[in-house]
């Protein structure tokens, strides 16, 4: 076991990550921690864009009106209109930092996605999210003053005062992935930057890295989290037994894609004056329900229309991809399902990324600012994690001169065995997937959200006790921080007695006229307080 002491501790190697590491690096050490290699995150598989206004056509309260329309009336208005005026300024610095955006002859070429009134989205071709990637690991390859941990796990966050208001974060105990030992990790201050928290579900189109880590941990270390139940399910997945969850980028609608039912009949017009253009939960529903009323497994996006060597050349990775499964997206419909995609919840943070807990912070979907409301606007994610991870960098440096935290004690294993029985792990998670797709997916309801309470309360001891008697691993991390998210969403989704953005419920089909936040808070190691706050700021 190893001890390590910097600065900054930044948790996660996505666009929040990297950018506050980079930013952190200037001012003091900083250990950046990667679960597996670099470039496997959330970010590296974005593929539309990031929506920022950068033209003179549009607007910042253009862009502010779509995102609180998209986002259902739970918006934090404020935070909308600082984020959003912030888009040009983190543009900028993505540019410095050597992304390289698609550019037409008169600047970036933008393109326009599902609930934007206006072209404001910068793409690089239909990799955006690889690009940035890209950027920035080779900006962090000549940047001094970073230890980069590779196949690091973070387990707990080390805490003073633990369920406490003067609780405050001093680091993290770390499984080494390659060897099994877990390091003891302090720091002046930390940044959760783990992303979302996708694998909770059966389909999905997050990557396998995806399983909540951040939200596990910092719920544990008693730190606010809210709105768990807005889950977005992004409408266009590809439909195939070999596809392992491959997005079908939005933009794809944005130059003109039709969504169609398999006898050919394009549905979406007859739902949405925006028709293929309408808000995420508006289309995931349609073709949810369209589905079901059918009996068919899947559905259709259209682009025969469009001319084959813009498909080809716009989308040259969705176009290659769908050809490796015998699908010319340019000759023959593209089959689709919506699959769990983006956690609009998270850790309940201020626009600035600081948590309930002092010392540490949280950035990108791992984080709740109150930008996304009930429902994410499209290609705002990236936008926020630009922006707060710049912006929480700048508050911790400014917390870590002011305090000075002692040295975290080392992890203590007790009695803990060598796992000798795996299929417990993979069964519980397989349950716990299957369990949040069918109770807790798309469209809900009370009776089976109890059901889905009642059982992941009993998951949940079962693994607490595996817990605590087993030596850990990453699989056995993540199946702990899964069951904590799965309990969240659940929790969250009984406090929201209405249907609102991504939450459906139909024993409650319509909107409160009372706007609130869910919120979660673990006060003991044993006791939750679930609680509801007005958005006017009342208690």
């Amino acid at each position: 076991m190893a001890t390590h002491q910097a600065d900054f501790l930044v948790i996660g190697s996505g666009l929040a990550g990297l950018n506050a590491a980079i930013a952190l690096s200037e001012h003091g050490s900083v250990i950046l921690l990667s679960k597996v290699q670099l470039g496997e995150s959330n970010t590296a598989y974005a593929q539309g864009g990031i929506a920022s206004v950068m033209s003179d056509e549009d607007s910042f309260d253009a862009h502010v009106r779509d995102t609180l329309k998209a986002g259902a009336g739970l918006c934090h208005r404020e935070v909308v209109e600082k984020i959003i005026e912030a888009g040009p300024s983190a543009i900028r610095n993505l540019v410095e930092t050597g992304v390289q955006f698609d550019e037409s002859d008169q600047g970036f070429s933008l393109t326009r996605e599902g609930g934007h009134s206006n072209r404001r989205i910068l793409h690089a071709q239909d990799i955006t999210g690889r690009e940035i990637d890209r950027a920035f690991r080779m900006k962090l390859a000549s940047t001094e003053n970073i230890t980069i941990l590779q196949h690091h796990v973070a387990i707990d966050l080390i805490l003073q005062d633990r369920f406490s208001e003067s609780a405050v974060c001093i680091g993290a105990h770390v499984l080494d992935a390659h060897t099994g030992a877990i390091d003891t990790i302090g720091a002046q201050a930390t940044l959760i930057a783990t992303g979302g928290a996708g694998k909770a579900y059966l389909y999905t189109s997050n990557p396998d890295v995806s399983t909540g880590d951040g939200i596990g941990m910092a719920f544990r270390s008693g730190a606010k989290i809210a709105n768990m139940e807005f889950f977005q399910f992004h409408p266009t997945c590809l439909f195939h037994p070999r596809a392992k969850s491959f997005l079908i980028s939005e933009a794809l609608r944005g130059e003109g894609g039709i969504l169609r039912r398999r006898d050919g009949h394009a549905f979406m017009k007859e739902i949405h004056p925006l028709a293929d253009l309408a808000p995420r939960d508006i289309v995931a529903r349609a073709i949810d329900a369209e589905m079901k009323r059918t009996g068919d497994d899947h559905v259709c996006l259209d682009m025969r229309h469009r001319d084959p060597a813009f498909v080809a050349e716009r989308f040259p990775n969705i176009h290659t991809a769908c050809m490796s499964f015998g699908i010319d997206m340019t000759q023959v419909p593209i089959p689709i399902v919506p699959a769990a995609h983006y956690m609009c919840g998270g850790i309940q943070t201020t626009e600035r990324g600081a948590t309930s807990v002092n010392g540490l912070w949280a950035a990108g979907e791992a984080g709740h600012t109150g930008l996304h409301g009930a429902n994410r606007l499209a290609s705002n994610s990236l936008l926020e994690a630009a922006v707060v991870s710049q912006w929480a960098s700048e508050d911790m440096v400014s917390w870590a001169k002011e305090h000075q935290s002692p040295a975290p004690q080392p992890w203590n294993s007790g009695d803990a065995r060598t796992p000798h029985e795996a299929v417990i792990i993979a069964h519980t998670w397989d349950e716990i997937r299957r369990l949040m797709w069918n109770y807790v997916g798309i469209v809900r309801s009370r009776s089976r959200l109890e059901g889905a309470q009642r059982r992941i309360e009993l998951i949940e001891h079962e693994v607490i006790d595996y817990h605590w008697k087993t030596q850990v691993t990453r699989d056995l991390v993540e199946l702990r921080n899964i069951v904590a998210v799965a309990k969240l969403v659940i929790g969250c989704a009984l406090q929201r007695e209405e249907s609102r953005g991504l939450h459906y419920n139909q024993t409650f089909p319509e909107q409160s006229e009372q706007l609130y936040d869910t919120q979660a808070q673990s006060v003991s190691h044993n006791d939750i307080m679930w609680s509801r706050r007005p958005l006017d700021g009342s208690s």
